[in-house]
């Protein structure tokens, strides 16, 4: 009890830091002739797949990510584009990761790209805030050889907004007491989880900057919005109200589902080739599973065609699973029960939820099977750690291959590690 009085007698300290230009530095490094161009990661400009990032010089042009590649090829014409390389951005990201845990045991990997820290209590380690932040930006640029951008303050709200105010490369230290004060000029598409449907709320109700929302009462706020305009109110002065900022720094929260999805670059009615990717998919599934050490009751399949018509079909098992196969058996079978044969697919997804930890007791033979094919498959995915995802895949998807896409999210997330095999 002690020790937590102490600890709680500093002001909390939260560094929000954000990696610049993260999948596009990494490129510059393997391919220093990029530095200074037009650079788009995600794909080639004819493809139908979209921006992952794209580079200060592009942005200029109005090129942003999830922005079509085709869209932004029109933008910018003599962009560069780049396929991205996955396998690259989880190397870079561990290291990220192990430059952050030596300033704060209480790290959360807020994508492979951007994290939080929460720095209370650490002043006789590291200095002050502000000096602290200088010693952590100086020693990225020296274990990373890339930049990045430090937001600093009492909540996580704070501390983001902040980095993406010093963006690029840069430091701001939102002084305790200033939140609101800081916040009041930005527009309030700034404030996290205010997104465009809820940006036009605001703005019909003629609140265009944070301030205009600040000086609203709760209760109108609360009657108009429900339990996301009391959120809207706490953020407006600052504060972690809702959203992603529920729990505290590092604290591990579960996900309520998986998936993974492939948009073909041309249409296809080709049954062996849409089966092959479903395979795919549900090993790129079955891995994430594995990885958190959930076991999936329920699959649903996405299916979208030429006219992008889209259906989603679900099946809930009598045994929970974290198998490729067992994945693939049920998902095949919802795609030829639903598959129109004629029509042409655009995309395909596959999609687990209903978690449990553990599966109910088998007969023995049953278990057995099923532990040789676990640990089989935990092999392949420790291959494909090391490899890269499309290192290692059963017989059944090898047609089915696809370059996997660049994301925030990716399996073996810094920080998420690998539960152990049971």
């Amino acid at each position: 009890m002690a020790a937590a009085s102490t600890i709680s007698a500093f002001p909390r300290t939260i560094f929000h830091v954000d990696m610049d230009a993260f999948f596009v530095s990494v490129e510059e490094l393997s391919d220093p002739s990029l530095k200074g161009k037009a650079v788009v990661v995600g794909g080639q400009r004819n493809e139908r797949g979209v921006v992952s990032a794209a580079s200060y010089e592009a942005r200029k042009f109005g090129v942003h990510s999830a922005m079509p590649l085709r869209t932004a090829a029109k933008h910018c014409p003599h962009a560069i584009f780049v396929d991205g390389h996955p396998e690259r951005y989880r190397e870079c990201s561990e290291k990220v990761y192990k430059v952050l845990t030596a300033f704060s045991p209480q790290v959360e990997m807020a994508s492979i790209d951007e994290a939080y820290l929460d720095m209370t209590g650490t002043a006789r380690l590291h200095g002050p805030p502000l000096k602290a932040a200088h010693k952590l930006h100086q020693r990225m640029k020296e274990e990373t050889l890339l930049n990045c951008s430090i937001g600093i303050g009492s909540s996580r709200l704070i501390a983001k907004v902040s980095s993406a105010q010093a963006k690029p490369n840069g430091l701001l230290w939102i002084v305790p007491g200033e939140e609101a004060k800081f916040l009041s000029p930005l527009d309030v598409r700034e404030i996290p989880g205010v997104g465009k449907v809820m940006e036009k709320h605001l703005h019909e109700l003629g609140i265009k900057k944070v301030g205009d929302l600040a000086r609203l009462e709760e209760c109108e706020l609360e009657e108009r919005f429900g339990k996301w305009g009391l959120a809207l109110a706490g953020k407006a002065r600052g504060e972690d109200a809702g959203g992603w900022f529920d729990s505290e720094v590092g604290a591990h929260e579960a996900a309520k589902s998986i998936s993974h999805e492939h948009t073909f670059n041309e249409d296809t009615a080709d049954a062996t080739y849409l089966e092959a990717t479903l395979m795919r998919l549900s090993e790129m599934v079955g891995r994430r599973l594995r990885e958190a050490n959930f076991h999936a009751r329920t699959l649903q399949l996405k299916l979208r065609y030429k006219d992008f018509t889209t259906i989603t079909r679900a099946h809930t098992l009598p045994v929970p699973t974290q198998l490729d196969g067992e994945i693939f058996e049920q998902i095949r079978a919802l795609f030829r029960k639903n598959w129109q044969r004629e029509g042409k697919i655009r995309l395909l997804g596959v999609h687990a939820s209903s978690f449990e930890d553990s599966v109910p007791q088998l007969n023995l033979l049953e278990t057995a099977q099923r532990q040789k094919w676990k640990n089989a498959l935990n092999v392949a995915d420790r291959l494909r750690d090391r490899f890269g995802e499309s290192s290692v895949t059963l017989a059944s998807g090898m047609r089915g291959q696809f370059r996997e896409r660049t994301h925030e999210n990716p399996a073996g997330l810094p920080g998420k590690g690998r539960a152990k095999p049971e």
